[in-house]
C-alpha cells in the first residue's frame, strides 16, 4: 500500500522573494493580487520584494505562507478531488493548519486568506505586550527536555519529533536557556518569529479569533485532516476551525501528527512551499519515506510524478 501525505509549512519558513518564481504560472499573480484586495495587503510586494525584518513580522509572514502554501498545492492539485484521489492526508505546521483547512474543503481559500489575516494581526497585537520569542532546541531526550524549560519557565510550544523542541517565553527565558542548554541538546536556535506562540501569551489571539469564526459555516474535510491539537484526524469542519482557535494559545504537537502519517502507512510526503523544514523533520523521524519540498515551480514535475507514484492507494475510507 502507499500513501501520500502533503504538509504546509509554520512560521519562519518564510525567506525573502519566495514567490516571485511562482507569478511566472499562469494566473498566479491574479490569484494574489485577489486576495491581497480581499485582506488589505499587498502579497506580490511581499512576497517578491520585502526584506527579512518586513516578512518577519507575523500579520505578513502568516499570510505570505498561507498564499504560498495553497498557490503551490493547487498546481498539483487544482480541485478538492484531484486531492482526494491523490493524497492519503493533509496538515499543517501551526499557521499551515489554515493551509490544510482550505485543501481539504473546510474553509475555501478566500476565507483561510481572510481568517489567517486576522490570526496574524491578532497574534501579533499580543506579542507585542510582553517581548517575547522562540528557539528550537536540538538533539536532547523528550523527558529530559521538558522539565528542564518548565524549570526556567519556559514553554514546550512546538513539539516536533526528529530530536526538535522549540521553546516559547520572554527574551530574558530564552537567553537563560541559551547559557545552560538541557543535557543532550546541542544548541539553542533562535526562530525568525515575533513572539512566544502557541502558548499563555497569546490568549489575546484567541478571544478575537473566536469572535472572527462565528460567520463561518466549515465544510466537513473531503480528505484526512490531521491536527496539531493532539495529532489526530479530525471528521467534522466545525471541529476543526474550533481546533484552529485554540491552537493559538497551545503546544503544536508535530511528533503526533507525524505519528498518525505512520499508522495510516505513509510511504510519501509532498510539503508546500516554501518547502523544506517538514520534510527535514520526516527524514528523520520516518526514515525510509520518500520526501519533497516545493521550493519553485522547478519541483513540481518531480512532484506529480511522486503523487502519481503513490496515489492509487490513499486512504478511501479514512475521512471522505
Amino acid at each position: 500500500m502507499k500513501v501520500l501525505v502533503l504538509v504546509a509549512p509554520g512560521q519562519g519558513a518564510q525567506a525573502p522573494g519566495f514567490l516571485t518564481p511562482w507569478l511566472d504560472l499562469p494566473g498566479v499573480e491574479d490569484r494574489l493580487r485577489e486576495w491581497s484586495d480581499a485582506i488589505g495587503l499587498d502579497l506580490v510586494h511581499y512576497g517578491t520584494k520585502a526584506d527579512a525584518d518586513e516578512i518577519r513580522d507575523t500579520a505578513v509572514a502568516q499570510p505570505l505562507l498561507v498564499a504560498g502554501a495553497l498557490l503551490s498545492a493547487r498546481q498539483i492539485f487544482p480541485s478538492g478531488a484531484d486531492l482526494a484521489a491523490g493524497t492519503g492526508a493533509v496538515a499543517g505546521h501551526s499557521v499551515g493548519e489554515l493551509a490544510a483547512a482550505a485543501l481539504t474543503g473546510v474553509l475555501t481559500d478566500t476565507e483561510a486568506m481572510t481568517l489567517v489575516r486576522t490570526r496574524g494581526l491578532a497574534m501579533a497585537e499580543a506579542a507585542a505586550v510582553t517581548e517575547t520569542g522562540m528557539s528550537a532546541l536540538l538533539g536532547g531526550a523528550p523527558e529530559v527536555v521538558l522539565p528542564h524549560l518548565e524549570r526556567l519557565g519556559l514553554t514546550p510550544a512546538n513539539v516536533n519529533g526528529a530530536g526538535q523542541i522549540v521553546a516559547a517565553g520572554t527574551k530574558e527565558q530564552l537567553a537563560a536557556l541559551a547559557e545552560d542548554l538541557p543535557e543532550g541538546s546541542r544548541k539553542a536556535i533562535a526562530l525568525k518569529v515575533a513572539g512566544a506562540f502557541h502558548t499563555r501569551h497569546m490568549a489575546p489571539a484567541v478571544a478575537v479569533l473566536e469572535a472572527a469564526v462565528k460567520e463561518l459555516r466549515p465544510a466537513d474535510p473531503h480528505t484526512v485532516y490531521v491536527s496539531n491539537k493532539d495529532g489526530r484526524p479530525v471528521a467534522e469542519g466545525a471541529e476543526v476551525i474550533r481546533r484552529l482557535v485554540g491552537q493559538v494559545a497551545n503546544p503544536v504537537r508535530w511528533d503526533l501528527c507525524m505519528e498518525t502519517f505512520k499508522e495510516l502507512g505513509v510511504t510519501a510526503i509532498v510539503e508546500a512551499c516554501p518547502g523544506g523544514t517538514l520534510v527535514g523533520l520526516a527524514k528523520r523521524a520516518l526514515p525510509g519515506v520518500k520526501t519533497l519540498a516545493l521550493k519553485t515551480p522547478d519541483d513540481l514535475e518531480a512532484a506529480r510524478a511522486l503523487v502519481a507514484e503513490h496515489a492509487g492507494d490513499a486512504a478511501p475510507d479514512q475521512a471522505r
